[in-house]
C-alpha cells in the first residue's frame, strides 16, 4: 500500500514569513498499480496555492512512457475487475464510500487547498456529491442488464452489456473531485480500469482518492493516477490504441482535439465541454428569488462553472431593477481566504485564469458595456477578481458571447418571448438555461424552444447525479450522469441461440 499524502496540516501556514524551498515541499508520484512511481524524466511541477502564490507542493510530470505503463497496468487488471461478480464490485464502491466519507475532513481541505474553493463549498457540496457518486454507481453495479428479444421463434436472442474496457478519464480543474468522481464511479461499477488524469494544476485530492480506493479493496491498476501536463499525458492518452474510451471535461478547443486524435482507433468519447448559460427573468418572475439565484449561478466557485448562468436576460420592464439589485448583492460577496468561514467567494485557480478573466473585462469595457460592479482585482496577492456585473450589455459582444468562466455577468435586455429565445439561444453553446416567470405556460413554452441540456425552472443551477448531464454543441457530446453514464462505458452485445 502507498504512503498517503501528507495531512494538509503539516503543509507550511501562507501566513508563513519565509516558505520553504522547492526541496522541503511534499513530493508526490504517480499512482500507477498499487505503486507510487516517480516520472521517468524527473521533472516535477510546482502546485500553487492560488488565495496566497505560495508553492505547496512538487507533483510528478508524467510523459507517454508512465502513460504506456498506466495502460498496460489497467489492461492486466481489466480481466480480473470485469468478470468480478458485480455485486462485489458494488460492495468495494461502498467501502470506497465509506473511507471518503471517513477522510471527509482531509479532502475537503486538500480540495480548498489546491483548488482555492472555499472550505465551507467544498464541505457543503463538492465533497457530499461525490459521496452520492460513489454510492449512487455502487448500487447500479449488479443491475446492468440486458434483454430477451423474442426476434423470431426458432432462436433464443438476447442482449448482454458489457465494460468498454480500459477508460482514459480528463479532469478539469474547477471540480477536481466531483467531476472526477462523475467519471470514475460509473466507469468502475460497468467493470471498466480507468486511468484519471487530473488537471496539472489541481492534483492533489485524485492522488489522495487513489489510495483511499486501493484502502477499500481496489484490485492494484483498476484505477491509476497520471498527473502531467494535458499537452503531454492527455494527449498521450488520446492516442494511445490501449485505451478504449476518453471521457473529458474541459473547453471546446481541447475537446475538439480529443475526438480527432480518438479517431485513430475509433476509441468512444464522451465531451462535456464550455457554456455560456442563459438565465432568462420575466417581468412577472419572483424578483427576490430570481435574484438571489442569478447571482449564485454566476458568482458560485468564483464562476468557475461550465453552467453559469453567465448572462442574465432581464425583460425590459425589471432591466434597470435587476441591474441595480444584482449589483448590490455582487457587492455584498465577501471574497477571501478560503479558509475563513466568512468568505463567500475565493480566487480564480490560477495566474493564467486571472490574466483571462481580467482581459474579458477590459474586453467588456472597450465594447461599450458598464461595469456597475467590480470589474477589478482584489488585492496584490492571490487570484482574487471583485464579483463583476455589466451592464448595457449587446447580445453580440464578446461578454455575451465567449465563454469568460470568471465571476463575470452580462445583463442583457430582452423585449418579449421570442427575443429572450432568439437571444438566449444566439451562442456556440447549449448546456444550460434557467427561465423565471409566475406564467406555467410561458415557463414550458419557453424551456422546450431553449437549446439546452437541462432547463431550470424558477431555479437556477442544481444538479443530481440521478439526472443526465450535458450539452450540444459547442457543449459538447453525449451525457454524464444517471443510467446515460452507464451506457458510456459498457457496449451491447447481442447473442444469438438457435433452437433448431
Amino acid at each position: 500500500m502507498p504512503s498517503p499524502l501528507p495531512p494538509t496540516s503539516s503543509l507550511p501556514s501562507p501566513n508563513s514569513p519565509i516558505w520553504p524551498n522547492s526541496s522541503s515541499l511534499p513530493r508526490h508520484d504517480l499512482l500507477i498499480g498499487a505503486e507510487r512511481i516517480a516520472p521517468m524524466s524527473g521533472t516535477y511541477s510546482t502546485d500553487i496555492d492560488p488565495a496566497t502564490e505560495t508553492p505547496i507542493a512538487l507533483v510528478a510530470q508524467g510523459g507517454a512512457a508512465e502513460v504506456d505503463l498506466a495502460v498496460q497496468t489497467a489492461r492486466r487488471a481489466l480481466k480480473g475487475w470485469s468478470r468480478m461478480r458485480a455485486a462485489e464490485r458494488g460492495r468495494i464502491l461502498q467501502r470506497f464510500a465509506d473511507l471518503l466519507e471517513a477522510h471527509r475532513d482531509e479532502l475537503v481541505a486538500l480540495e480548498s487547498l489546491d483548488a482555492g474553493k472555499p472550505l465551507a463549498a467544498v464541505r457543503r457540496q463538492d465533497l457530499p456529491a461525490v459521496i452520492d457518486t460513489v454510492r449512487y454507481y455502487a448500487g447500479w453495479a449488479d443491475k446492468i442488464h440486458g434483454d430477451v428479444i423474442p426476434a423470431r421463434p426458432d432462436a433464443l436472442t438476447y442482449t448482454v452489456r458489457e465494460p468498454v474496457g480500459v477508460v482514459a478519464a480528463i479532469v478539469p480543474w474547477n471540480f477536481p473531485l466531483m467531476i472526477g468522481m462523475w467519471k470514475i464511479a460509473p466507469a468502475l461499477a460497468c467493470g471498466c480500469t480507468v486511468i484519471v488524469k487530473p488537471a496539472e494544476i489541481t492534483p492533489l485530492s485524485a492522488l489522495r482518492v487513489g489510495e483511499l480506493a486501493l484502502e477499500a479493496g481496489l484490485p492494484p491498476g483498476v484505477l491509476n493516477i497520471v498527473t502531467g501536463k494535458g499537452s503531454v499525458v492527455g494527449d498521450a492518452l488520446v492516442g494511445h490504441p490501449g485505451i478504449d474510451k476518453v471521457t473529458f471535461t474541459g473547453s471546446p478547443g481541447v475537446g475538439r482535439g480529443i475526438m480527432q486524435g480518438a479517431a485513430g482507433n475509433f476509441k468512444r468519447v464522451t465531451l462535456e465541454l464550455g457554456g455560456k448559460s442563459a438565465n432568462l427573468i420575466f417581468a412577472d418572475a419572483d424578483l427576490d428569488a430570481a435574484v438571489r439565484a442569478a447571482a449564485s449561478g454566476i458568482f458560485f466557485n468564483a464562476g468557475q462553472v461550465c453552467s453559469a448562468g453567465s448572462r442574465i436576460l432581464a425583460q425590459r420592464a425589471i432591466y434597470d431593477e435587476m441591474v441595480e439589485r444584482l449589483a448590490a448583492r455582487a457587492n455584498a460577496i465577501r471574497v477571501g481566504d478560503p479558509a475563513s468561514p466568512e468568505t463567500t467567494m475565493g480566487p480564480l485557480v490560477s495566474k493564467a485564469q486571472l490574466k483571462t478573466v481580467l482581459d474579458y473585462i477590459e474586453i467588456g469595457k472597450q465594447e461599450g458595456a458598464s461595469a456597475v460592479a467590480g470589474g477589478m482585482r482584489v488585492g496584490e496577492r492571490g487570484y482574487f477578481v471583485a464579483p463583476t456585473v455589466f451592464a448595457n450589455v449587446a447580445h453580440e459582444m464578446r461578454i455575451s458571447q465567449e465563454e469568460i468562466f470568471g465571476p463575470v455577468a452580462a445583463v442583457i435586455p430582452f423585449d418579449d418571448e421570442a427575443d429572450a429565445i432568439r437571444i438566449a439561444n444566439g451562442t456556440a453553446f447549449s448546456l444550460a438555461a434557467g427561465v423565471w416567470s409566475a406564467d406555467i405556460g410561458r415557463v414550458h413554452r419557453v424551456a422546450g424552444e431553449l437549446k439546452a441540456g437541462t432547463v431550470w425552472i424558477n431555479t437556477y443551477g442544481y444538479t443530481d447525479v440521478r439526472l443526465p448531464w450535458g450539452g450540444a454543441g459547442d457543449s459538447g457530446l453525449g451525457r454524464e450522469h444517471g443510467d446515460a453514464a452507464l451506457q458510456n462505458f459498457t457496449e451491447p452485445k447481442t447473442v444469438w441461440l438457435s433452437l433448431r
